[in-house]
């Protein structure tokens, strides 16, 4: 009777445990698709339209602006990390707001870290389509919001490229992430982190696993910016 007992007690912690991975799997991917997407989609609504307005108007440090973007493409994530960690902590500025070790603190740090990315990409782009659109667009006595407008969505190809070389350099994000979010388990626990806590636990085969998936993201993210430079340069879609 004990060894039944004890044999169902086994039988119940496996499935509860199995239960458990699973729903660690999804919280798992939940998370890493919000802090990536959540910190795209706000990337790109700063990045974008700022790259436009570099390429058109001409104002005043409009060039330290470009500068500073190239020299922050190679801003260390740790250091981000750690800039973010001391504004949210309970001791910054932002302590209040209780963002610390949430995904909303991933997607800012993320968003710090490929928006200078995305900006000098786009601006690249849109710099040479407005050397080519820029006698039309002045001769047709356009304002500049219209010629913003014009190269926005002329220049959707390469402005697309720009933001899935943002979103690749997001996925392999690891140290701002592990920083600000704490690798909490069910809540900020992303891949990138995921695979360096079972790395550390001797579980080579989960990280591998893991690290399969992240690849075949990176993978996937390299092939459409491929596939679309190549459709730009061809002058299709």
């Amino acid at each position: 009777m004990k060894l039944a007992r004890a044999i169902h007690f086994d039988e119940s912690d496996t499935r509860v445990y199995a239960n458990s991975a699973r729903t660690g799997e999804w919280c798992i991917s939940g998370g890493f698709e919000f802090s990536n997407w959540g910190a795209l989609f706000v990337s790109c609504l700063i990045a974008l339209p700022l790259a436009a307005i570099l390429a058109v108007r001409r104002f005043k440090y409009r060039r330290l602006i470009i500068s500073t973007l190239n020299a922050l493409m190679g801003l260390p994530p740790v250091v981000v990390g750690l800039i973010v960690y001391i504004l949210l902590s309970r001791s910054g500025p932002f302590g209040v707001l209780g963002l610390l070790f949430t995904t909303h603190a991933m997607v800012i740090a993320q968003v710090i870290i490929i928006t200078p990315l995305i900006t000098s990409i786009a601006h690249q782009s849109l710099r040479e389509l407005w050397s080519e659109y820029h006698d039309l667009l002045i001769s047709m006595n356009t304002s500049k919001w219209q010629r913003i407008k014009t190269l926005l969505w002329d220049g959707r190809r390469a402005l697309m490229t720009a933001s899935l070389a943002g979103f690749g350099r997001a996925i392999g994000e690891v140290g701002a992430i592990m920083i600000v979010g704490g690798n909490i388990d069910h809540a900020t626990r992303v891949l990138t982190t995921a695979i360096s806590l079972e790395t550390s636990k001797g579980d080579f085969a989960l990280a591998l696993a893991l690290g399969f998936v992240l690849i075949t993201l990176a993978l996937a993210v390299n092939f459409t910016t491929h596939w679309l430079g190549r459709t730009e340069r061809e002058g299709r879609w």
